[in-house]
């Protein structure tokens, strides 16, 4: 699949976002020996799906701190730590694992900027993997973006490219505020162009990755490669519609997404998530206040159904949205014919061939 034009310097090697992540969080501990690791499995050699190897190496281990499965205990560490002065990065394997620390999430990490009166900042990176795929069903895969995004204090960022995934953790490595960074599995393998060395991009907001006048789709995460995939078939089939990756979920800037939308007349959303209470809610409701007059047609949201993700792959079967459904939605929603839908997923459905249900394109190395 090919991927959106980068800004890395011509030449620069191409790596996949987990090798991005790392090299970012690394580059981040070396400017700053404020910089320390908490978590689970920091200094195991799997590394956080290699996301953390070697960098014990080379910024000395005693920065990598080991921490017993107490998720409540391990974040409230990490705040009194960036209270202290250092900036902690905690990794939690899956971004259920936070439940068991929402308290000091929500309350201590969010509120303490606010309650102090600006005396205190919280200077906390929070990653959280979202899984899918291979039987991990209700309690390992679901993407929470909207409970972290719902409580103000919170930054809350969603990479889904290789490129934007280095600077962006070095920008939340740097940032005074707790940042919520959710990782996708299926993004981790995805590659293109990086520069090398301290690499940093604002974190502010959605960005184009592709153009298009026919539609405006609104993706996150892992739904933004399946929004190009869609994207691109329907180019060639001469509709082409613009593809915005949202990036950063909290704060939201909707200028860019207002922007688009006024010219393109129609607003698709994409979650991660559940649809129900979704970012993709938030933003079609904003939308429509914005620019109600500019809109040919009534927004439309995709996201997950309204019940647990199921474990077995007979079940999961149309569980989560894919290219096919979001290029027909699309597709509907500009008024294109049932043949030449048809036409448009049997391409898409052509260009998967017999990759399995739980595996996301050939990229996708496993495991979970």
């Amino acid at each position: 699949m090919s991927m959106p034009e980068t800004t890395s310097a011509p030449g620069a090697p191409v790596i996949n976002m987990g090798t991005a992540i790392r090299d970012g969080l690394l580059e981040a501990a070396r400017r700053d020996p404020s910089v320390i690791f908490f978590g689970e499995g920091v200094e195991d050699p799997a590394a956080l799906f290699g996301t953390l190897k070697d960098i014990g190496k080379q910024i000395g281990h005693d920065r990598m701190i080991e921490m017993p499965i107490a998720e409540n205990g391990l974040i409230g560490i990490a705040i009194g730590a960036a209270m202290a002065g250092k900036r902690p990065v905690v990794s939690l394997q899956r971004v259920e694992f936070a439940l068991l620390a929402l308290e000091q999430i929500l309350n201590n990490a969010a509120k303490t900027h606010y309650v102090s009166n600006g005396r205190h900042n919280v200077p906390l990176v929070l990653r959280m993997i979202v899984g899918r795929g291979w039987g991990q069903g209700p309690e390992h895969s679901q993407s929470m973006e909207a409970i972290f995004a719902h409580v103000p204090g919170l930054k809350v960022i969603m990479p889904a490219f290789a490129e934007d995934a280095k600077g962006m953790i070095a920008a939340a490595v740097e940032d005074d505020n707790p940042v919520v960074v959710i990782e996708h599995r299926w993004s981790h393998y995805t590659t293109s162009p990086v520069a090398e060395g301290y690499v940093h991009r604002p974190l502010d907001g959605p960005r184009t990755v592709r153009e298009g006048d026919g539609l405006t789709i609104v993706a996150t995460s892992y739904m933004t490669l399946e929004a190009v995939r869609a994207a691109d078939k329907l180019a060639e089939a001469g509709h082409p519609v613009e593809v915005l990756d949202l990036r950063v979920i909290r704060p939201l800037n909707l200028d860019p997404i207002v922007e688009s939308v006024a010219r393109t007349g129609r607003l698709l959303t994409v979650d991660t998530g559940f649809r129900m209470f979704g970012i993709g809610a938030e933003i079609a409701s904003e939308v429509t206040s914005r620019c109600f007059d500019l809109l040919d047609a009534a927004p439309v949201r995709l996201g997950l159904p309204d019940h647990p993700t199921p474990s077995s792959r007979g079940l999961v079967k149309g569980f989560y949205p894919d290219a096919t459904r979001i290029a027909r939605t699309a597709a509907e929603m500009m008024g294109l014919d049932d043949a030449k839908i048809s036409a448009i997923e049997e391409d898409i459905l052509a260009a998967r061939k017999d990759i399995p249900l739980d595996v996301p394109d050939p990229f996708f190395k496993g495991p979970f």
